[in-house]
């Protein structure tokens, strides 16, 4: 994920036009003002509504415009305090500014309001001890350089658990190399790591089209402590993914990496071919061909081993994996117990068009079948 390293400094400069006009304009009206200000890149269209009596203070501003917006306490034309930045897509950076320029501490949320950073500016660049995360439940931490960019030999990944970590060298938050760590504490928003000394190295290993890893037997340190591949339960179906531990819903229990394939090439060849494939998304589909569907040949990300259910305890949800990049993973939906088997819903097409029905293998259809008469008679059951 890019994270932008600069406050948005060309938006103050702009909006300083129009801070030279509204402080006595509140002061002369007192019921609709509506002004029109044009400039070669933009045009303000602003309504101020106050009815009479109503007292609106000449040193804060909320400045309203096509697609983005800035809140804040302003002091001889410059931001002071706490401001508002709310980007177009409705994102929304707090941060401190001093005169006018991002510097102190801030936050910064997406459209959806999830925290993407948290840290300090420095004359509008990020500077110092800076958190960036990342929407599956991630982040990178630690201090950035003197261009705002989390570049050092002291940056770690954190999984979603909070403490499970990878401390080492990055590059703008990616992965050079690392060892395995564990967040032990913070104070005052600095983290603290214990790094095993017995911990292999990890590096940025993406696969290709023809390379699935280039350690394929180095195991995930996050991935290993929460399943191992073990007999399923479910009848024909060979091996499973179990959980080692109890979790709770929405924990990220798996990865799915594998060779990065196009539709186009699964769709040509037989299904028997297409067992452990999975769409990451509309250009490239993930696949774990033999002989690395044996963990003895494969066993960087275990993720390809959840079965099928038409029942799940889990879904494939997306992920930005620090060593194989953006990839899908395993997410439970409710909680799991210690040894259960770990199952995803996997998707196939029940009615597509021009087939009489579902596009999916016959093992899938025959399963598909099976489910529809249990429910059917459940449904009779419940009637009688």
């Amino acid at each position: 994920m890019h994270m932008q390293t600069h406050g948005p400094s060309t938006v103050r400069d702009e909006i300083n036009l129009l801070i030279f006009f509204l402080p006595n304009l509140f002061a002369s009206l007192g019921s609709y003002i509506f002004i029109l200000l044009h400039t070669k890149k933009l045009i303000w269209i602003i309504l101020i509504i106050a009815d009479k009596g109503d007292y609106i203070s000449p040193k804060y501003h909320l400045f309203s415009f096509l697609y983005s917006r800035l809140e804040g306490f302003y002091v001889d034309d410059a931001l002071q305090g706490q401001g508002i930045y709310t980007y177009e897509d409705g994102g929304a950076l707090h941060g401190t500014y001093i005169d006018g320029e991002l510097n102190g501490p801030a936050q910064e949320f997406n459209p959806e309001g999830q925290l993407v950073f948290r840290g300090q500016y420095k004359d509008n660049i990020h500077y110092g001890m800076c958190w960036i995360y990342y929407t599956d439940g991630a982040c990178v931490v630690g201090e950035v350089n003197e261009d705002g960019e989390m570049t050092g030999k002291s940056v770690s990944y954190v999984y979603p658990d909070g403490r499970t970590a990878l401390y080492g060298s990055f590059v703008d938050g990616e992965l050079i190399e690392a060892r395995r760590a564990t967040l032990t504490t913070q104070e005052n928003s600095r983290p603290h790591f214990t790094v095993d000394p017995d911990s292999p190295v990890y590096c940025y290993d993406k696969s290709t089209s023809s390379c699935i890893a280039g350690h394929k037997l180095l195991p995930d340190p996050y991935e290993s402590q929460r399943v191992y591949v073990g007999q399923s339960l479910i009848s024909g179906a060979g091996e499973g993914l179990f959980t080692k531990i109890e979790a709770e819903a929405n924990t990220v229990m798996a990865f799915y990496n594998g060779v990065r394939i196009t539709h186009t090439e699964v769709d040509s060849r037989d299904w028997s071919l297409n067992g452990n494939t999975i769409s990451l998304d509309e250009d490239t589909v993930i696949d774990v061909p033999e002989p690395f569907n044996l963990t003895e040949n494969y066993c960087a990300s275990l993720g390809h081993k959840a079965n099928h259910s038409f029942t799940p305890n889990c879904k494939y949800d997306q992920y930005v994996h620090p060593r194989f990049g953006r990839i899908k993973c395993i997410r439970t939906i409710r909680a799991v117990e210690k040894d259960e088997e770990l199952t995803v819903a996997y998707g196939y097409d029940h009615e597509p068009s021009g087939q009489s029905g579902p596009e999916a293998p016959e093992w899938y259809t025959k399963q598909l079948l099976e489910f529809q008469q249990r429910e059917s008679g459940e449904d009779a059951d419940e009637t009688c």
